[in-house]
């Protein structure tokens, strides 16, 4: 087993990576919940036929009484609709301050479950088993919940850190190849902004299988580069925006598929693509070799390098965009491969300047 300790102070928890570790969530959920009686399991439709039951299991022999709550598989599940309806259900299974709320599946589950135990009788305690790799290596680690608005993606939503992550990769064997590509997308992203030598590595290990021979050291790396940042910066008002390295485009390219048509992961693919060509546009990243570097891995993975977005729509996203200021955006480039930094710019100016990877 390998284990990553997150220090937040009285909110530090630890990150569980192991195989089989899926059979053993509820004595481990027990050390930290100590005076929980209920447990509810937030899941979707996908996720439970699969691994429902054996969670129930476990945690019904660490004695805690279960309710399992499985909503529709996909971006739609995480919207206001769906989050009142958790509330109401988990009021009926009789859920009290002292219990607790397990999110099992991928980044949607975790982001609806998450918000769902900030914000349900002020807040409870809250337990992550990501079952997919983006969620293992990305959305499980540094306490952002939120749902989506009508105006676009993650607009409401809070910090609320979770007591635990218990990761078992052996979930990844029943993801299909979109899915885990989707999450190769996360995984490239920590190689791009902090660490050269895993982007390497990545280069010469560009297929799944190979991934999958290496998982835990994938999954402990890209915890680790995230925990160094998130204990800088809890409350993203500085170095974490990095994380964000192309989530800005990557959300427009979202919203103009009205979140079906794009995966997060395939939008965040053609986002960091976008990013890097317009960083070295603009003379911040000075070697070319980069971007096609760039290119080629994310291809390697079946992911794409551009995504036609109507300028409507990515104006709209970058005026929606949680990392403005005002008039100012703080935009995430690279300026070397493995090293990112954040340069804040006129909303006007990071327009005018993707009209010209846009041609528009």
């Amino acid at each position: 087993m390998k284990t990553l300790h997150i220090d937040l102070g009285p909110r530090s928890y630890d990150i569980q990576i192991a195989p089989g570790l899926l059979d053993r969530v509820g004595e481990e959920i027990r050390k930290v919940c100590p005076k929980a009686k209920r447990i509810a399991i937030v899941t979707d439709t996908n996720v439970e036929p699969l691994y429902g039951a054996r969670v129930e299991d476990s945690l019904e022999h660490a004695g805690f009484d279960t309710g399992l709550f499985t909503g529709p598989a996909g971006e739609g599940s995480k919207c206001a609709t769906h989050l009142a309806a958790l509330w109401e259900a988990m009021m009926h299974f009789g859920l009290t301050r002292t219990d607790a709320v397990v999110a099992l599946g991928g980044g949607v589950v975790g982001d609806l479950a998450g918000f769902a135990a900030a914000t349900i009788l002020r807040g409870v305690d809250f337990i992550q088993i990501p079952t997919t790799l983006l969620a293992q290596v990305d959305s499980s680690v540094g306490g952002k919940v939120a749902i989506d608005l009508v105006a676009g993606k993650n607009l409401a939503g809070c910090f609320w850190q979770p007591r635990a992550v218990l990761m078992d990769p052996d979930t990844l064997n029943t993801l299909d190849d979109k899915t885990f590509a989707d999450g190769m997308a996360e995984v490239i992203k920590y190689g791009c902004i902090a660490d050269k030598d895993f982007f390497d590595f990545l280069r010469s290990h560009p297929t799944r299988g190979e991934i999958m021979a290496n998982i835990e050291h994938v999954l402990y790396t890209c915890c680790d580069i995230k925990r160094s940042v998130v204990e800088k910066d809890e409350l993203d008002t500085g170095n974490r925006m990095l994380l964000n390295f192309g989530h800005t485009l990557g959300h427009a390219y979202e919203l103009a598929g009205n979140y079906e048509k794009w995966t997060h992961g395939q939008a965040v693919s053609a986002g960091m693509c976008a990013a890097i060509q317009l960083g070295f546009g603009l003379g911040i990243m000075e070697e070319d070799e980069g971007v096609q570097a760039l290119m080629d891995l994310l291809e390697a993975f079946g992911l794409p390098t551009h995504i036609d977005c109507p300028w409507e729509t990515m104006v709209k996203a970058v005026g929606l965009d949680k990392k403005n200021q005002g008039e100012d955006i703080t935009m995430i480039f690279l300026w070397k491969m493995g090293e990112a930094l954040p340069v804040r710019m006129k909303k006007d100016a990071v327009l005018e300047n993707l009209e010209a990877v846009y041609g528009q």
